[in-house]
């Protein structure tokens, strides 16, 4: 695969860390990723399986007030997201959710994250590469099985040659998926337009309120259809993740998180708009692309290989996200002193080699169960990773809440990057994802993901009590200016 030489940070050139603005390091890791992969990093995080497959249930549900509910959720994402760009700007660090919550939160906080954030990407892995596995049967007739571990071989390779190549291949992963939506839009238009195949004729922007009104199935409808909705949107913080290997940091983070309006405005609200007006809601079912469904209705049966092609690369790029995400989130728990000192070990090339064959190790083994128990068991597995993924958003907002009220007493330094209307957007979108936290609640089929989040919480008490009473230096709150050394007060 390739060949990989292993060590501390302190016995490798790029252990040694360089400063960042606001005290943050790169931890030994390469600034690897420049403007363009960055950017595309940012924009194929917001776009998944999640728009690609689980929109034709949310249609289904919703109606054509998916659009709305795209719409307001694709605001709180941009307070998020504008919340994370402060606290990057601050202090631009690897595994940054982990460290903000250390600072802000206390010590626990940060190790229930970190575990959590890695968890989140595991069980994503594990579903994406598997899906991936199924999509290929769309072409030839090979075991699932198969399929998957050539993927997971191939994906663990890329990510441990170097991070210039898991950008590259993220770059070009999530260009396929820009390119699909934006082609499925500029078809759409010229349907509207000219009216060319079999949906010319029918062909409507009377579709989104005719057929039942803009609220077929009332304000519940909409509320219902949060979680799926926010399910899509998982994954768009992974740019804080790049923070510690991004090259200029201070230009290319803040760029990259000021195009999430328009991305969301294109790529979810324009492909909806456009699709709801070609075909009616009242086509779409759960189960089925809505991607899918519209060429099918179009005419264009080629379409559906196409879109089985785009899917199956949204699914590998979720899965390279996963494991480029969980060696790093892995690294920051150990040298923090709350995971395995083997996770701290880099690569010559700047990879975290033992965090992420760990990973990679758990999601093959994700797969052989899928393949024993392909059962609803796995499918309530699988709905643990939207609340897991929902608790960094959480936990953005509150470190962001605090380090602007510390910020503003002159404690700390006031960031570059500064989030508009903060504090109070950030208090909005938490009254949001507690609504939808009170949604998946009311909602059977993903009431079992709050049942599974206890668990997990009670087990990470016991580790980190564990933990803590053999190495209690590691889970004392030390302000970063003792930590690294460079960061001053305001």
């Amino acid at each position: 695969m390739t060949s990989v030489k292993v060590g501390t940070q302190d016995e490798e050139p790029t252990g040694k860390g360089t400063t960042l603005p606001g005290g943050g390091q790169d931890g030994g890791y390469q600034r690897g990723l420049g403007a363009r992969q960055i950017q595309m990093i940012a924009i194929g995080g917001a776009i998944g399986t999640g728009l690609f497959l689980g929109a034709g249930k949310a249609i289904a549900k919703a109606g054509p007030s998916l659009i709305l509910a795209y719409a307001v959720a694709g605001l709180v994402i941009f307070f998020i997201m504008r919340a994370l760009g402060e606290l990057l700007m601050y202090r631009p660090v690897s595994g940054s959710f982990s460290e903000y919550a250390r600072e802000f939160m206390g010590p626990f906080t940060g190790f229930v994250t970190g575990w959590t954030y890695w968890l989140f990407w595991v069980v994503t892995g594990i579903t994406e590469v598997t899906a991936a596995a199924q999509y290929m049967t769309y072409w030839f007739d090979i075991p699932q099985w198969v399929s998957a571990l050539i993927f997971t071989i191939i994906l663990y390779g890329v990510n441990l040659i170097s991070v210039k190549v898991f950008g590259e291949l993220e770059f070009w992963f999530s260009m396929v998926k820009v390119t699909a939506i934006v082609g499925m839009i500029l078809i759409c238009i010229g349907i509207l337009t000219i009216g060319f195949s079999d949906a010319g004729d029918t062909a409507s922007m009377g579709h989104l309120w005719q057929d039942g009104g803009f609220f077929p199935h009332g304000i519940k409808g909409t509320l219902m259809t949060l979680q799926i909705v926010m399910f899509a949107f998982l994954a768009v913080e992974l740019v804080g993740v790049t923070a510690g290997e991004s090259k200029d940091p201070e230009k290319n983070l803040p760029k990259a998180i000021n195009t999430v309006p328009w991305r969301i405005a294109v790529f979810y609200i324009g492909a909806l708009i456009m699709i709801l007006s070609v075909v009616s809601w009242t086509k779409f079912e759960a189960g089925v692309s809505p991607f899918v469904e519209a060429f099918s209705q179009m005419g264009l049966q080629a379409g559906a290989g196409i879109v089985n092609f785009v899917v199956l690369t949204a699914a590998l790029s979720s899965c390279n996200s996963g494991m480029y995400s969980t060696g790093r989130m892995l690294r920051d728990l150990a040298a923090n002193g709350q995971g395995p000192a083997v996770f701290t070990r880099l690569t010559r090339s700047g990879t975290p080699l033992f965090g992420t064959t760990f990973s990679a190790a758990l999601m093959l083994v994700g797969v052989w169960i899928n393949y024993q128990w392909p059962g609803d068991a796995f499918t309530y597995v699988v709905s643990f990773a939207t609340i897991s993924g929902m608790w960094a958003w959480i936990v953005i907002l509150i470190c962001q809440i605090r380090y602007r009220a510390k910020s503003d007493r002159g404690e700390l330094p006031v960031s570059s990057f500064r989030a508009p209307g903060a504090p109070w957007t950030s208090w909005f979108s938490l009254a949001f994802l507690a609504l939808v936290i009170v949604m998946m609640g009311i909602d059977k089929d993903t009431r079992i993901s709050l049942y599974c989040a206890p668990i997990w919480a009670a087990l990470l008490v016991v580790a980190y009590y564990l933990l803590r009473a053999r190495n209690p230096d590691a889970f004392r709150r030390t302000p970063p200016a003792k930590k690294e050394g460079t960061a001053e007060k305001g």
